[in-house]
């Protein structure tokens, strides 16, 4: 890919909540995903906007979504039918990101608030919160021909961490992939001009951010039944950073469940190197 390739990432998460990761010692989801982005392209020229807080005219000034070649959207604790302003002011961006064209990557809340945006149906599951890692996720037919999914296995898993989903897609969507806690965890829309890849899990997170994130939300993962107790959640997170730091623990993988899908970078970023790939051939067009 050429050193001039232009990324726009747009952070989903509310500045107080990028605070609050800040403050327990990690960084913010905007900032995360652009070290995974480099982690693959290191030369890559990426800005962050957060149209959350900052309202649909989020751009630097002087700058327009046409200069950049690729827009990604991360996740985020908000949620895509809330009806609050910081959700409003992501709903017309998403309009504005998908309309023009770019193609557009979007995680977990990224492909929600698409979703939202363009006449589907977000909703908390049913099947309440998938964390960790999300087991058996099954391409559809049109998954397994789509260009995100080339050289993935037809069922793999992901890290992953989300309480909503897409309930009812866009009607220009095709659903690529799904596992039994959710229909849907992948869809393309790639109808009238539009050029969106979206997926539920996180292929930007490392086993490392998985193990903050069950920190920080041990309440509710007690609360809600995932562990026992704090010291469960420290030992399990511990665990999950030696294995982030040392992929060859074949004693950790077994004990988890942790496969070559998410240990193995290749397989792990997959879909986010298919992505690049593709901006980067579009963009020479």
């Amino acid at each position: 890919m050429t050193d001039n390739t232009r990324i726009l990432v747009v952070d989903g998460n509310p500045r107080k909540e990028s605070d609050a990761v800040r403050s327990l010692g990690g960084t913010s989801t905007g900032k995360d995903y652009e070290a995974t982005l480099k982690r693959l392209i290191p030369n890559l020229d990426i800005t962050i906007v957060n149209p959350g807080d900052d309202g649909p005219d989020c751009l630097p000034d002087g700058v327009e979504l046409k200069d950049f070649d690729g827009i990604v959207w991360t996740g985020s604790a908000a949620h895509a039918y809330s009806g609050e302003p910081a959700v409003n002011n992501q709903l017309s961006f998403a309009k504005a990101a998908v309309g023009s064209g770019r193609p557009v990557f979007g995680s977990c809340f990224g492909m929600q608030i698409v979703a939202q945006a363009f006449g589907g149906q977000v909703h908390s599951s049913p099947n309440g919160r998938e964390i960790g890692v999300g087991r058996k996720i099954r391409l559809s037919r049109e998954g397994v021909s789509h260009p995100m999914y080339r050289g993935k296995p037809a069922c793999f898993s992901a890290l992953t961490v989300h309480m909503d989903e897409v309930a009812v897609p866009p009607e220009q969507a095709v659903i690529l992939s799904g596992n039994e806690h959710s229909a849907i965890q992948s869809f393309a829309m790639e109808k009238d001009g539009f050029d969106f890849w979206g997926v539920q899990y996180h292929p930007e997170h490392t086993l490392e951010t998985l193990a903050a994130i069950f920190s920080r939300d041990f309440p509710q993962l007690i609360e809600e039944g995932f562990f026992t107790s704090r010291s469960a959640i420290e030992e399990m997170s511990n665990d999950w950073i030696t294995l982030h730091n040392n992929p060859d623990r074949k004693d950790l993988a077994w004990r988890y469940g942790i496969d070559k899908n998410i240990l193995t970078p290749a397989c792990h970023l997959k879909e986010l190197a298919t992505w690049l790939d593709h901006v980067r051939r579009k963009a020479e067009t």
